[in-house]
């Protein structure tokens, strides 16, 4: 995913109200950015630190520009170092689509129709990938961002608890015993974490569904890459440790 032109940076003052930012540009002024992100964003805020956000050119939106990365503090091996994290969930799904494109998941490959968003399930929801091919079963694929690191590589999911996240993995069970195939995919955007494993501290209840899940044959995989100004690419799976 190329970012046209490059992001800019500018430095966190604060997120506040969920989906608003305020930052402060290289000339001192300050601007309110969109920030695109449901979830608590657990150690993804820090002030002061450096963001960098894109602008859609839009005059009549009233936040035009949107924040997408931002650089954060991880420890590994004992040392502090930093990194770069992706807050905009917005973007998974169309890297993740990218990443199956490019073979990335080597058990995705040979699939030769992507749908996004198609209603299925008894809950009433929405799959984030569809996956078809002559002479396959259809994949599911639902997608998570993963964004909380705990240091030494380790990153979790969720950051808060997820009642949705849990009934799209009872959804993704279903899918199996119909005969379909179900993948789980996280989509680490956090050039810090190479292990993802269920956040059991913050919502239990979804570390319990997915080791459920993954016995009754969902699929899980997770995927890291590069994270710029220029561009966010996954270009390599990580492991997943339940």
């Amino acid at each position: 995913m190329q970012f046209d032109p490059p992001l800019s940076e500018a430095r966190l003052i604060r997120r506040y109200k969920r989906f608003m930012a305020d930052v402060v540009l290289p000339d001192g002024s300050e601007i309110t950015l969109h920030c695109p992100n449901t979830g608590s964003m657990k150690h993804c805020q820090p002030e002061g630190a450096r963001v960098w956000y894109s602008d859609s050119g839009n005059p009549k939106r009233k936040y035009p520009c949107t924040w997408e990365l931002v650089e954060v503090p991880f420890t590994q091996k004992g040392e502090t170092g930093y990194a770069v994290a992706g807050i905009n969930t917005g973007r998974a799904n169309a890297l993740v689509r990218e990443a199956i494109e490019q073979g990335v998941i080597p058990s995705l490959n040979g699939y030769g129709s992507i749908r996004q968003e198609v209603k299925y399930g008894d809950e009433n929801s929405r799959i984030d990938l569809l996956l078809s091919g002559e002479g396959q079963p259809d994949c599911y694929v639902e997608v998570k961002n993963v964004t909380l690191a705990m240091g030494d590589g380790l990153g979790l999911f969720p950051d808060a608890v997820t009642s949705r996240g849990t009934k799209h993995l009872r959804e993704l069970m279903r899918v199996v015993e119909s005969g379909a195939r179900a993948m789980l995919v996280f989509c680490v955007q956090h050039s810090g974490i190479q292990i993802v494993a269920p956040a059991d501290d913050i919502d239990p209840l979804y570390g319990q569904v997915l080791r459920e899940a993954i016995d009754a044959g969902v699929e899980v995989v997770a995927c890291g890459g590069t994270l710029s100004a220029e561009k966010i690419a996954l270009d390599h799976c990580l492991d997943v440790r339940v």
